[in-house]
Formats: C-alpha cells, sequence, structure tokens
C-alpha cells in the first residue's frame, strides 16, 4: 500500500477515534501495525492530532472568539481560559516526564493497549452505573477545583489504551460534570493539550523530518481534521441520550481481542 494512502486511513482513524473514549493512540498504533506503516519514534501518530484539534476550533469557533475578545474586559472569559490552564497543568508535567518513555516503550508494546482497553471499558461500566447525580450543567459553570481534577485523569492517559478523551469524561462524571457538559469538557481541553503535543514533537524532531514524513503528516493532518470534524456533533448528541457503556463494551472486547492476537503470536 502506497504510505500516501496508508497516511490518508490513518488519518481517518485517528479523527473518528480521537474524540471517542477508544483511544485514538491505541488504534493508531494497531491500525499501523496491521498497514505496514512505518512511523519511527510515534511522531505521525501525535502530529496528525493537530488535524483534530483544528476541527474542534473550528466547529466551536464561536466560543472561542468569544473568550479569546474578552480577555482584557470579561471576568467570564478570564475564568474560562485559567480554568483550561489549571487543567492543562497536570499533563504538561506527566508529558515532560514521561512522554520519552511512552513513545519508546509503551508505543512498541501493544499489550499495554490492550489491557488499558479492558480496564478502561470496565471502569466506564462502573462510572455510568454509579455515579454521583450531575451538579454542573454549563461547561462555563465547571469549577476550578473540579478542571484541575478532570486534568489528573487526563495525565493519566499518557499510557496508550486509557484514552484522552475517555479519561476527561470519565472524570468528568465522577466529579459531578453532567454527560455532555463532561464531553464538551474534554473537547476544550483537547485543544491546548494535543496543541502542547505537537509542538513538542514537532521540536524534538526539527532537524530530521524528511520530506516524505512531512507529506504524509499533512496527509493524515487533511484527513484527521475532515474525520473529526463529521464525528464530534453527531457523538456529542448520541451521548446526551444514551450514554457511554457501548464504548465500554467495545474497549473490552477490543481488549480481549487483542489480548487473543498477541497470545497467538501476531505483531512479533
Amino acid at each position: 500500500m502506497p504510505p500516501a494512502l496508508q497516511a490518508a486511513l490513518l488519518g481517518i482513524v485517528q479523527g473518528v477515534t480521537e474524540f471517542l473514549p477508544v483511544s485514538s493512540t491505541a488504534h493508531l498504533l494497531i491500525a499501523g501495525r496491521l498497514i505496514g506503516f512505518d512511523d519511527p519514534g510515534g511522531v505521525f501518530t501525535v502530529m496528525i492530532q493537530l488535524g483534530s484539534i483544528v476541527a474542534v476550533v473550528w466547529l466551536y469557533r464561536d466560543t472561542i472568539f468569544k473568550v479569546v475578545a474578552g480577555l482584557p474586559t470579561s471576568p467570564e472569559a478570564r475564568r474560562f481560559a485559567v480554568m483550561l490552564f489549571i487543567a492543562l497543568l497536570p499533563a504538561l508535567v506527566a508529558g515532560a516526564a514521561l512522554s520519552g518513555f511512552v513513545t519508546r516503550v509503551l508505543y512498541n508494546t501493544l499489550a499495554v493497549s490492550a489491557v488499558t482497553f479492558v480496564l478502561g471499558g470496565i471502569v466506564i461500566l462502573i462510572v455510568e452505573r454509579y455515579r454521583p447525580g450531575a451538579t454542573v450543567h454549563n461547561v462555563d459553570g465547571t469549577p476550578v477545583s473540579k478542571a484541575f481534577g478532570i486534568g489528573v485523569c487526563q495525565a493519566v492517559a499518557i499510557v496508550p489504551g486509557v484514552s484522552r478523551s475517555g479519561a476527561t469524561i470519565i472524570g468528568g462524571l465522577v466529579l459531578g460534570l453532567d454527560r455532555a457538559v463532561a464531553t464538551e469538557f474534554s473537547f476544550f481541553l483537547a485543544m491546548p493539550t494535543l496543541t502542547a503535543a505537537f509542538a513538542n514533537s514537532l521540536w524534538k524532531v526539527r532537524h530530521d523530518i524528511t520530506t516524505a514524513q512531512t507529506t504524509n503528516i499533512a496527509i493524515g493532518f487533511v484527513m484527521a481534521f475532515i474525520s473529526s470534524a463529521v464525528v464530534i456533533r453527531p457523538f456529542l448528541n448520541y451521548v446526551r441520550r444514551s450514554g457511554f457503556q457501548a464504548f465500554a463494551w467495545y474497549r473490552i472486547v477490543a481488549g480481549v481481542g487483542l489480548l487473543a492476537a498477541l497470545g497467538a503470536g501476531w505483531g512479533r
């Protein structure tokens, strides 16, 4: 399969899975292994996430413009910005401390993704059944302390298979956000988080990236943007109606299937 087509397919996988609680990174690693895509250091995997972020920025452009324009004069806008910054901090610390180990070791150990798939699915089922009643019904009204707690949950998602969106959404549910608010908070928090991950990866490979890699990243970026833009609204509408149980069972089945495949010798 031509590398450009591989990049396009992986961009679609990224865009479709980034905002679902199923781990886009794990899906990219598995899909890349299946189609034989070479991604030294996980650079492509991290950098095409920016396409998904641009899709969120586009879909929520009115809210973002309102916050940015209101920073000099609006206490509400400044509070929203501070809230996101506080939520971002744990991921920045985790990334600075562990990103090298994660990309060198965990990205190449699919058993980690398989186990976290299953464990994450079980956690989602438990939280959906026993979560406390919602006390936060608007993203703007999320207390800073709860935003920080969601940020701590996001930091755990540096491990492949955990799912950044899954960790932040489930963390939000545990902390009293309703489903739609927890999901939208995850969307907004993704913007600075994945932008920081992209910038970090770009800085690390700035002297080594090749023309071929640049082309593949550009193709993956475009496809991730398109597929994310298509998925986000329907996903939000779905969870409002039906919750996250379907994603939990998908994770469990996928994790067990991956463990079975690895046990049978696949991926060696």
